[in-house]
């Protein structure tokens, strides 16, 4: 069984393999970041609207990750990973189109 051409006498890094499929791509861009939260802060579950003092942990913490006692991030729509791998931000390179 030949994978890629028959010479060079190796495997080429270009030829498709197994493994790591989709890690690569997990690149997304123009997430809007709805809100900013610090650590130990009462008022982080609070709106313009509801004015009661609660966190953002829900009663209960959240499903599979439970209690938020650090800084925290919400951003609108999903990302792509475990509930616990580390998200990492930057400047868009690409400009927006508006």
């Amino acid at each position: 069984a030949c994978i890629g051409s028959w010479h060079p006498a190796r495997v080429s890094t270009t030829v498709a393999r197994a493994g790591q499929q989709g890690y690569h791509h997990r690149t997304e861009i123009n997430k809007r970041i709805l809100r900013l939260g610090k650590k130990g802060d009462p008022l982080s579950g609070s709106t313009e609207a509801d004015l009661t003092e609660k966190g953002i942990t829900p009663v209960g913490g959240f499903p599979h990750y439970g209690q938020v006692n650090e800084d925290f991030l919400i951003i609108k729509g999903g990302v792509a990973g475990s509930r616990k791998r580390p998200v990492t931000l930057r400047k868009s390179i690409v400009p927006t189109t508006k």
